[in-house]
């Protein structure tokens, strides 16, 4: 029988970390002594979230994060993202598609806003969604269930009541190349609306294909026409007349529990669909986070959630957004100020109040450095600190500084954690 030595607190940071060959990243020049104390307290390293080459996108960066190989549990981040919005799927009817409301050129395809200048008001992206939703595509009893999410991100469930379907098909954002069922962020890539295409020679993979570009022409048709869409280009604000889709998935994946595999109770504090969606997948108490604009009250919230969450679980993991989007705006200042209130208004205040019997593990996602504007395959830094543990000597919570750690760089992100929590956490 396993028992714990502390409770964990696994802080991520999402999309904190920025490119090694950046003269200077968001994290070196960011005011944290707050992740700093715990990186000059703790023992630090990096890792690779799946691997040297793979720019990892969150869903499976959150799999390995929780000491899962992606490769083994993975099925595609669309059905991820409708259990986070509370959507069923038909496993072999149905395919679900990660979707975002995009603005484009409607006569040359053209790309002009991926995110729709993330300006997308919940309302208005839900209005939009109901417009497309129960669409016929009037082929194989084909037909397309459409909800959104938060700001310009949706799911989209493309299903056939006559043929089975296969989640084996490209994305039409070019923003990301399908590996399998891995999608993996482009550095680089033409802005043109794709054609989702088979990518295995079956009749369920082209059936598949065929029903998601009717969806996507007749998308663009319907949300051309809507009433909202006349009403921001009138305001001088981006349309949302197009859908982006990537990620099929066909079915729910099967991971053994979070409680089972470390023995304890699990805790998954998330905002987003996605970490929501895996959270409940992997079987841990998935308390959902609204977003607050203001960010002491946003952080304030998080804490109190935080602590209430680990009074009653050993493990609480919480997904802290801010740094991404700057990131993927290439918006320097604005990242570092994200990260910066990420310390002030919840790293800090949190040392303040946790006992002596909590532990700490911090760490990001992915890259995400403003000078690419896309998720990179960087290493990303860690640290771990624990009442009376022998620190190294790093100074500061920055990646060229963690990377001198003792704990040394994985190969493999998913290896991290459970190492981590069977060196430092687990008297057995």
């Amino acid at each position: 029988m396993m028992v714990l030595r502390y409770k964990l607190l696994f802080i991520v940071l999402d999309g904190a970390a920025d490119s090694l060959s950046d003269p200077v990243t968001s994290l070196e020049v960011a005011e944290k002594p707050g992740l700093d104390y715990i990186a000059e307290n703790g023992v630090c390293g990096a890792m690779y979230v799946i691997s040297r080459g793979v720019a990892p996108e969150s869903d499976e960066a959150v799999i390995s994060l929780f000491g899962y190989d992606p490769h083994e549990v993975y099925t595609g981040r669309g059905p991820i993202e409708a259990v986070g919005i509370g959507m069923r799927l038909e496993e072999g009817r149905e395919i679900a598609f990660r979707a975002n409301f995009a603005t484009i050129d409607p006569v040359s395809m053209r790309i002009i806003d991926r995110r729709v200048g993330r300006s997308l008001s919940r309302e208005e992206a839900r209005a939009l969604a109901e417009s497309l939703d129960n669409m016929d595509l009037g082929l194989y009893g084909g037909y397309a269930k459409v909800r959104a999410s938060i700001g310009h991100r949706a799911v989209v469930i493309i299903g056939s009541s006559e043929r089975i379907l296969s989640p084996m098909v490209s994305n039409n954002d070019p923003a990301y190349e399908r590996r399998g069922l891995v999608s993996v962020a482009s550095q680089s890539f033409d802005p043109y609306l794709r054609e989702i295409k088979p990518l295995e020679d079956t009749e369920e993979a082209r059936a598949t294909a065929e029903l998601a570009n009717i969806f996507v022409r007749k998308a663009i048709e319907i949300l051309k026409a809507h009433h909202i869409n006349r009403s921001r280009v009138e305001k001088g604000l981006p349309p949302a007349n197009a859908i982006l889709l990537r990620d099929a998935g066909g079915r729910i994946p099967r991971p053994q529990p979070l409680s089972e595999r470390y023995k304890c109770r699990f805790a998954v504090l998330a905002e987003m669909p996605v970490e929501i969606g895996l959270g409940r997948i992997f079987g841990a108490e998935t308390i959902e986070m609204e977003f607050i604009e203001d960010p002491v009250e946003n952080y304030r919230d998080r804490l109190d959630k935080t602590i209430k969450a680990l009074k009653e679980n050993d493990i609480v993991y919480i997904h802290l957004k801010g740094p991404d989007e700057p990131g993927h705006d290439g918006n320097h200042d604005l990242k570092k100020k994200r990260i910066e209130e990420i310390d002030r208004y919840f790293i800090r205040p949190l040392l303040e109040k946790i006992s002596g019997e909590v532990a700490i593990l911090v760490t990001a996602d992915h890259a995400t450095p403003p000078s690419k504007k896309a998720h990179t395959d960087d290493p990303v830094p860690i640290a771990f600190y624990a009442p009376n543990i022998q620190s190294d000597d790093v100074k500061r919570f920055t990646e060229r500084e963690c990377l001198r750690g003792v704990l040394g760089v994985y190969e493999h992100g998913w290896k991290m954690f459970p190492d981590i929590y069977s060196r430092y956490l687990v008297v057995k």
